[in-house]
């Protein structure tokens, strides 16, 4: 599934990055604080989280993707 990474700079660009959603979250975990908590990630459809069906997350809330994911080899 795809997903874009919005609010992120990106050099001299703000421009989102669309990705995959695995991709998205992977990106999310490796920006500084700051960069974590102005972020959006949004996927091409709603998501399955704690929360119920979720369409767009913001900040620190991506975490709760980032922390599904499986750990690289």
């Amino acid at each position: 599934m795809s997903a874009s990474l919005a609010n992120v700079a990106r050099g001299d660009s703000d421009l989102p990055e669309v990705t995959s959603l695995e991709g998205a979250a992977r990106t999310w975990l490796a920006l500084d604080t700051a960069s974590q908590d102005a972020a959006v990630l949004t996927p091409e459809r709603a998501v399955p989280l704690d929360s119920g069906m979720v369409v767009e997350l913001k900040g620190q809330a991506i975490r709760s993707l980032a922390e599904q994911l499986p750990d690289l080899p």
